[in-house]
This record gives C-alpha cells, sequence and structure tokens, in this order.
C-alpha cells in the first residue's frame, strides 16, 4: 500500500460525465485531500465527501492510484466541450502551496482559471480556504471570479454572510440549520437562497447553474447533507 507521506503533492481526477443524480450529466473534478484547508471546520468532523463511495474515490486520488498531476489535469480539461458545464471540486478544494496549510496556489489558480476560460467553461467551485485577512487568497479568488471561474466563498453559518460578502471578491454559499425556510436574510439583509436541488428533487446542477454565477444578488444556501449531519451541525455552529 502506498504510503500518503510520500504523496503530498496535489493529484486531480476528471470526470467527464458524472452519473451522480444531483449534479446531472456535467464534468465534475476530484482533488486529492491534502488541497483541503486545515482550517476548513468540516475537515474529518462531519464533509458530505467522507463517506461512502465518494470517499473511496477520494482517497484513491489522494494515494495517486487514481487521477493525475496538475499539468496533465489542465490538458484534460482542455478537451472539453467549450460551454460545457463543470463542476469543480466535488471532493477536495483549490490547489494548495505545498506545506502551506491555509494558502492557496495562486499561480496555479490562474493557468486554471485560463483554461477555463479558454473553453468557455460554465465552471464553478467552493473553497473553505481562509480569506479574511488573508489578501493572497482574496487576490488569487477575485482573479479567478474576474475570469470566468466562479468560486463561491463558503462561509459557516449565516453569521459569516455579511462580512464575506463585503469583501466584494466573489459570491457566497453559506451551510444553513435544518429549519430554515427557502429565503432568509442576514442581518445585514442579504438574501439567501437555499438550493433549489435541495428543495425540488426534481432539479439537477445541470438544470440550475446558480452557483455558477458571480455576479448574482443573494448566496446559496446548503442544508447538512451527507451520512454525518450530525457532525457538520456541530462543527459549522448550525444547531436549530
Amino acid at each position: 500500500m502506498k504510503n500518503n507521506n510520500n504523496y503530498n503533492f496535489d493529484f486531480y481526477h476528471l470526470t467527464v460525465t458524472s452519473k451522480n443524480a444531483k449534479t446531472g450529466p456535467i464534468a465534475v473534478t476530484t482533488s486529492s485531500k491534502n488541497t483541503c484547508p486545515d482550517i476548513c471546520p468540516l475537515k474529518k468532523a462531519g464533509c458530505y465527501a467522507d463517506n461512502g463511495s465518494l470517499n473511496l474515490h477520494w482517497q484513491l486520488v489522494t494515494d495517486h492510484k487514481r487521477g493525475v498531476s496538475f499539468d496533465a489535469f489542465l490538458i484534460l480539461l482542455l478537451k472539453l466541450k467549450r460551454f460545457s458545464e463543470l463542476r469543480y471540486g466535488q471532493a477536495g478544494d483549490l490547489p494548495k502551496i505545498k506545506d502551506d496549510t491555509d494558502t492557496i496556489d495562486s499561480e496555479k489558480l490562474a493557468r486554471l482559471t485560463a483554461v477555463i476560460k479558454q473553453r468557455k467553461l460554465k465552471a464553478y467551485a467552493y473553497t473553505h480556504f481562509p480569506v479574511m485577512d488573508h489578501l493572497a487568497n482574496q487576490n488569487a479568488i477575485k482573479h479567478a471570479n474576474d475570469n470566468g471561474f466562479t468560486i463561491n466563498l463558503s462561509a459557516n453559518n449565516i453569521s459569516e454572510v455579511d462580512a464575506l460578502l463585503d469583501l466584494n471578491i466573489a459570491p457566497v454559499a453559506v451551510i444553513m440549520n435544518k429549519s430554515a425556510p427557502k429565503v432568509s436574510y442576514t442581518e445585514q439583509g442579504n438574501k439567501i437562497v437555499i438550493c433549489p436541488a435541495q428543495t425540488n428533487e426534481k432539479t439537477r446542477c445541470v438544470d440550475c447553474m446558480l452557483c455558477q454565477k458571480h455576479n448574482r444578488d443573494f448566496s446559496i444556501g446548503f442544508y447538512p447533507h451527507g451520512t454525518s449531519v450530525k457532525k457538520a451541525i456541530i462543527s459549522t455552529n448550525n444547531q436549530d
């Protein structure tokens, strides 16, 4: 068995057509577990990707038994159909500077964004990288959003949404408690709409794509999901 200590650089996998019922038949990517920033409260504490078949796949990518290097990953993305949908990071996060727990590799992210822009992909992602008082991460994420790669900042609960929006660098997605209505508002009056796929079982990501709209005037809310919902609720302070 491979020793993860010998495989501490990032690895990536592209599924050209997902069979996931939630996303629908779009391209999805998985990046190795070491891309996840240590600051993420869901890390080993309620992350939906930590269980089931997705976690098995994720671990294979992390162990370099499935997937490719970053450079090879970009080549694969260049082969995707122009204007097609891309859900980056169904598990894992953005490229991270090696041996740095919480800093985005801005050079890699810029190269990834350039490929997405070249192919005119409808690409979106979510990130738990820290952005408050972290100018390098702010600049990297803003550059991506300004150039066609929609990266949603992940708020752990409704109390964090206003501060993230005030940065004016990216749209926001937020974990909501299970009793939250379909539409709610923050203390500053910012609107939050629950993910349509969670309120209508017939809606898939490919049908919706709200998370890909970087200039939307509302945040997307998500009820905790997966097999570790209780852990996720506790770790993100979303108790009802």
